[in-house]
């Protein structure tokens, strides 16, 4: 209710990673690859979420184990390919979080910010856009489930072409490499919008999608 009437950050704190709760990779349900997938999407979700963001020393490669003072961090865990997937995510998601104004250029304001699916709790799937100030959007889609959804209409704000920004299933980040290619909003209305485009969304993955 007063989420724009206040500066606010999204911490993935210290106070996460210590004292028998799990570091943020151990917490993650699944085997292996699912519990690497959850934690890319919940990365995914963060950064395109409103709200400043921190991340705890460790949690840009996905450190297995708990925060300790007493030793440094397993920096050898780089040369193991899904540690450094969620490295390379991480660092994409700053890179896109910079060069587009909509994910962070209207955190504390209303316009910055609207749903598109909220209610589909069958599928697990969640949709909501992001703005600047001059109206330049992006769209932001997450499927919770380790389920893929095969052409999944999604209703945006605007027709034309689109392209994913960011898929955090991609092969270079660990992921399954499932994805889409060429994408164009139809004129099908969808979720209350006037076009729509269908989807591929992976397995356990969070896209971000900009229209162009």
């Amino acid at each position: 209710m007063y989420a724009f009437s206040e500066n606010f950050v999204l911490p993935l704190s210290h106070d996460e990673v210590v004292h028998g709760k799990r570091s943020l990779l151990g917490k993650m349900p699944g085997d292996p690859w699912q519990q690497f997938a959850n934690l890319r999407t919940l990365y995914g979700l963060m950064w395109a979420y409103p709200g400043k963001k921190l991340l705890f020393m460790g949690g840009e490669f996905a450190q297995p184990t708990e925060w300790a003072d007493a030793q440094s961090l397993p920096w050898h865990l780089q040369d193991q390919p899904a540690h450094a997937g969620v490295q390379r995510l991480v660092r994409d998601l700053n890179r896109v979080y910079c060069a587009f104004p909509a994910l962070h250029a209207q955190d504390v304001a209303p316009g910055g910010f609207s749903w598109i699916s909220h209610q589909d709790h069958d599928q697990s799937v969640l949709a909501f856009a992001r703005w600047s100030r001059t109206g330049q959007c992006v769209v932001v889609v997450c499927n919770f489930t380790p389920v893929p959804r095969a052409g999944y209409r999604l209703g945006v704000p605007q027709g034309g072409a689109w392209r994913e920004l960011i898929n955090t299933d991609q092969t270079v980040y660990g992921g399954s490499g499932m994805g889409n290619g060429s994408l164009v909003a139809d004129a099908q209305p969808a979720h209350g919008q006037g076009q729509s485009l269908v989807l591929h969304l992976p397995p356990l993955s969070c896209l971000v999608l900009e229209p162009g």
